[in-house]
C-alpha cells in the first residue's frame, strides 16, 4: 500500500513502499494403521452318519427247456413271443436217411426286480468358530491371528 511521506510543500511528492508478508497455513493428512482388535477363526469338521437310499435293479434270466422231438425240414428261426425269446436246439440224427429233428426249445424270460437298499454313509461338514481377541492379549498364537478390518 502506498504511503505518502512528508515532502516539501512546493516540491515533488515521493512515495514510500512498505512490504507486508503474507502467511498461509497448509495441512497434510496422514493415515496409519491401528489394530483395534484381532479375530481368531477356527474350523471344525463334524461327521454324522446317514443312510443313503437308492433303488437298484437286478435282471435275472430264467431258462426253461421244452422238449419237442419233432422232425423238421429246415431249422426254425430264433423268435420272440411276448417277453419270451425262443431259441431252437437242433440235432442231426443218423437213420437210413438223414432227418432234422427239433429236440427242444429254450424259452428265455427276462425278469426285472427292484430293491431299495440302505447303505451307511459318513458325511463331513465344516463350520467356522470366530472369536474376537483383545489386542493386548495376543497369547502364544500371536501370528496365527489376523487383524480385524
Amino acid at each position: 500500500m502506498p504511503v505518502l511521506d512528508d515532502a516539501p510543500r512546493g516540491g515533488a511528492r515521493t512515495m514510500a513502499e512498505e512490504i507486508i508478508p503474507l502467511v498461509e497455513e497448509t495441512m497434510t493428512v496422514d493415515k496409519r494403521r491401528v489394530i483395534t482388535g484381532r479375530v481368531r477363526v477356527q474350523t471344525v469338521t463334524d461327521t454324522l452318519e446317514e443312510l443313503a437310499h437308492a433303488n437298484v435293479q437286478r435282471e435275472t434270466v430264467e431258462v426253461t427247456r421244452v422238449p419237442i422231438d419233432k422232425v423238421v425240414e429246415t431249422a426254425p428261426e430264433i423268435r420272440t413271443e411276448g417277453d419270451v425269446t425262443i431259441v431252437p436246439v437242433l440235432e442231426e440224427v443218423l437213420v437210413v436217411e438223414k432227418r432234422l429233428v427239433l429236440k427242444e426249445e429254450l424259452h428265455i424270460r427276462r425278469r426285472v426286480e427292484s430293491e431299495t437298499v440302505e447303505v451307511p454313509v459318513t458325511l463331513r461338514k465344516q463350520r467356522a468358530i470366530i472369536k474376537r481377541v483383545d489386542p493386548d492379549d495376543l497369547g502364544p498364537e500371536g501370528p496365527a491371528t489376523y487383524p480385524a478390518t
